[in-house]
């Protein structure tokens, strides 16, 4: 039921919103995904951030192509983690595409068919989504010779400007992606600007800043951790895979109350992942 209701729930709402002339964000409601690349320059390299629900592969299909043109196709496919709701499209896209996928290497283990993620932990509270969570998928896919680590050095392939940052505890290999020249920060599930575990705040994207969802966080240190070496970037505009775009004055601000409050504001009362 919980997984049947996530895919209802991105069926139902999905959108696209251009957030910058080369961001588009790809809205479905319970997860985002991203096309980065700007379609006015015919000669510029473009990507696709994650690939949000299993449902979700026709509309990242289509917006590609109005975006980049018909016979258009992505450099490459850059996954922030490989929880279910940011590769549930992606063994469909790349037999359409047949293009490379990066991940961090700790996460390569769990797209390749070696190692399962543990089962979600409703007790964290908060809300019906987190109570659900078990339900959801939890087993590795399996993308075989198409994921590779992503280079070490912190380049980006097909996103010349970005590099990727290791920001770990909500997985041990996730990433969050940041663009220095104007300070762009595609967070992935680092942080996030809803309360991911309520339903209420998920439907209605109520702006909450707070920290990764907890009924999948497994390390709460390094999550924290994480938190605190995205706001030394000083990101002008965050692009969390769950709630909305935050920028400017607010960001900063949000960040901050983020950091010095992290225990309070992200950390359950309870729950499996928590140290004893």
């Amino acid at each position: 039921m919980g997984n049947a209701l996530v895919e209802g729930l991105s069926k139902l709402t999905t959108s696209s919103m251009e957030i910058i002339s080369d961001i588009l964000i790809l809205e479905f409601t319970v997860v985002n995904a991203f096309l980065v690349g700007n379609p006015k320059d015919k000669s510029s390299k473009w990507v696709l951030v994650d690939g949000g629900l299993e449902n979700s592969a026709d509309f990242i299909l289509e917006s590609a192509e109005k975006r980049f043109g018909k016979h258009g196709r992505p450099e490459a496919i850059i996954l922030t983690h490989g929880h279910f709701d940011h590769v549930g499209s992606i063994i469909q896209l790349i037999n359409t595409w047949n293009v490379p996928i990066y991940i961090h290497e700790l996460e390569l283990p769990y797209v390749t068919g070696r190692k399962d993620y543990p089962l979600a932990d409703p007790a964290v509270g908060g809300g019906m989504v987190a109570r659900l969570s078990p339900t959801f998928p939890h087993t590795s896919i399996d993308l075989k010779e198409h994921v590779k680590a992503l280079p070490s050095d912190g380049t980006v392939p097909g996103m010349p400007d970005w590099k990727w940052i290791h920001t770990p505890g909500h997985t041990e290999g996730h990433i969050s992606l940041f663009r220095e020249k104007d300070g762009v920060l595609i967070v992935g599930d680092a942080f996030t600007t809803v309360k991911q575990e309520s339903l209420i705040s998920v439907i209605t994207q109520k702006e909450e800043i707070s920290g990764p969802p907890k009924y999948l966080t497994t390390n709460w240190d390094s999550a924290e951790k994480s938190v605190k070496v995205l706001k030394d970037l000083h990101p002008s505009l965050a692009l969390p895979s769950h709630g909305q775009p935050m920028g400017g004055e607010e960001l900063s601000k949000h960040l901050s109350l983020l950091v010095h409050e992290f225990e309070e504001i992200a950390v359950p009362d309870q729950g499996k992942f928590l140290k004893e």
